[in-house]
């Protein structure tokens, strides 16, 4: 399972250069930046809704589902942008042993 995130960063990679016909990545690459990050919007919208019903139902199915979309379009986003997850991975990583509180604080001194 941890090398799922390497493969789909060789998909996208790879699906990046590929006819936009054969390819929903492709296709999504030729439409350029705004309509990528038109699906992560959406995808957001569905993880949200998902969640909620997740909450009363206690499936958590369609929320791992939309989860799962929405990581996908963003790393559709970030590729086309020339990042991969490695990028993600080490600022995650950056993150432990920092409180959340803190992190957030230096954020708004620095900008």
């Amino acid at each position: 399972m941890d090398n799922v995130l390497a493969q789909l960063d060789q998909v996208l990679i790879a699906r990046k250069q590929a006819d936009a016909d054969s390819s929903y990545v492709a296709s999504l690459h030729s439409k350029g930046l705004n309509k990528i990050l038109e699906k992560v919007g959406e995808e957001c919208t569905e993880t949200i809704l998902a969640a909620k019903d997740a909450e009363t139902s206690g499936d958590n199915s369609d929320v791992v589902y939309e989860t799962a979309d929405l990581w996908f379009h963003t790393l559709v986003a970030l590729s086309h942008l020339g990042v991969d997850s490695t990028a993600v991975l080490k600022e995650l990583q950056r993150r432990f042993n920092l409180s959340g509180l803190d992190e957030k604080a230096a954020r708004s001194t620095t900008k």
